[in-house]
């Protein structure tokens, strides 16, 4: 009789023990499993994806519910085997406290090796296979058990709140940004995603945190043209411009009336037989699109896709000319320079013998970077002559030299208060490498 209570004790220990490993699987493999997979899996008619993103969706109540009948079985399991071995002990006239060490022992050799160690390894491994698979069994155990876990958060809620701690599962944006990209740097380290495409996807993260006055072309860079110049003037401008669309101005500069495209304007002529005379050009010209200053560089990448538009010019808030950002401006920061056979690579950077270079002042801190592979901070200031001055702080004098985040800066020219010319030496380490490695 005795013995076949025992047998049947240690049955349900044993029942115990692995429906205890099962859901320390599922706690595992819930918390780890991969959102993108499972949401690409649900799109695809996975019901068992589409479960696991049930349970993640409410990450508070699944741990709740994974904890009170994790926590449970345990208990359950252990007092069954505590009863057992002191009975045992005691039919062999040991001492009381014999039963309880050899118990202790026991479960925790059990509940450690194959409770926790080992399911939770598999569930590491296994991550989105495991949570699949248990995700039905969970989903029905988080039902069950539902009030009894919304009477556990209440009472953890109300206990952290007396410390002033607000509970909340939302995943904020920035940190969803955050993580995506440190798994990109993770797997880049790993040798597993290519320099390239990690620059491809750190440029799409940095969209949403970058505004258009960080790529745009300044208002001293760009090409204007005047609307009172003549026909045969305006046609030899637009043939000497590197750009199709350019805006046209009349009396002043700021008062932009519209853009000529070249398409439109090589249509006129062509459609006039090639004579100038007569062709209103200044008529040809759309009407222009002006952006805030402030706008948003993810914004601004819908809205050109939204009104099939790829040229806009930027205002500030009192409604001047700042400059013009184009859709290729945005891609590029996605994907890096796009070169055609009418660009110029990084005007107003070049190389010196000494390993240097000479740098217009009205060049952008990014095309520095990117012509150089350099990592000059660009947050503060859009051009490197900007970038001068918020360093030091001042306008400084030909011949002065800065010291700047490991490279040196030589004012080289200046016209009136705006640096034309800087000479920029590569960083200091790299140089002494250099020296060393020669």
């Amino acid at each position: 009789m005795m013995a076949a209570l025992f047998t049947t004790a240690g049955v349900v220990i044993l029942i115990f023990l692995i429906g205890s490993a099962l859901l320390s699987a599922a706690e595992t493999a819930l918390t780890r499993a991969s959102r993108g997979r499972m949401h690409q899996l649900e799109r695809e008619g996975d019901q068992a994806a589409k479960r696991v993103n049930k349970l993640i969706s409410d990450q508070e109540s699944m741990i709740g519910a994974l904890l009170v009948a994790y926590n449970a079985i345990n208990i359950s399991a252990s007092v069954m085997a505590g009863e057992i071995i002191t009975r045992i002990s005691d039919s062999l006239g040991a001492p009381a406290w014999v039963g309880v060490f050899l118990s202790t022992v026991v479960m925790t050799t059990l509940v450690v090796v194959f409770v926790e160690v080992l399911p939770k390894s598999l569930a590491i491994v296994r991550a989105d296979d495991v949570a699949r698979f248990l995700s039905g069994p969970i989903l029905f155990i988080v039902r069950v058990l539902g009030p009894i876990i919304y009477g556990i958060q209440f009472i953890v809620r109300r206990t952290l709140g007396l410390f002033g701690i607000k509970m909340t599962m939302e995943m904020d944006v920035l940190a969803a940004h955050e993580e995506i990209r440190g798994a990109v740097e993770y797997h880049h380290s790993e040798g597993i995603v290519e320099s390239a495409d990690r620059r491809m996807l750190g440029g799409v993260l940095d969209l949403s945190e970058m505004d258009v006055g960080d790529v745009m072309v300044h208002r001293l860079q760009m090409d204007m043209l005047d609307a009172d110049l003549t026909a045969k003037e305006l046609l030899a401008a637009v043939i000497e411009s590197s750009h199709s669309r350019i805006p046209m101005w009349r009396d002043e500069p700021e008062n932009v009336i519209g853009v000529l495209h070249a398409k439109d304007l090589l249509a006129a002529v062509a459609r006039a037989g090639g004579k100038l005379s007569g062709l209103d050009i200044p008529g040809m010209a759309r009407e222009p699109w002006f952006v805030p200053l402030t706008t948003n560089l993810k914004d601004q990448l819908g809205a050109f896709l939204r009104r099939q538009s790829h040229f806009a010019l930027v205002v500030d808030e009192y409604g001047a000319l700042q400059g013009l950002v184009t859709l290729e401006d945005i891609l590029e920061e996605i994907v890096g320079e796009i070169d055609d056979e009418h660009d110029l690579v990084v005007q107003g950077v070049r190389r010196q013998a000494d390993g240097s270079v000479n740098v217009n002042g009205d060049v952008t801190v990014r095309d520095l970077n990117r012509a150089m592979d350099w990592h000059l901070p660009d947050e503060d200031a859009v051009t490197v002559a900007g970038l001068v001055i918020h360093e030091a702080q001042a306008i400084p004098e030909p011949g002065q030299i800065f010291l700047f985040h490991r490279h040196l800066f030589s004012v080289q020219r200046k016209v009136r208060n705006q640096i034309t010319l800087l000479n920029v030496s590569p960083r200091l380490e790299d140089s002494e490498d250099k020296e060393e490695a020669e």
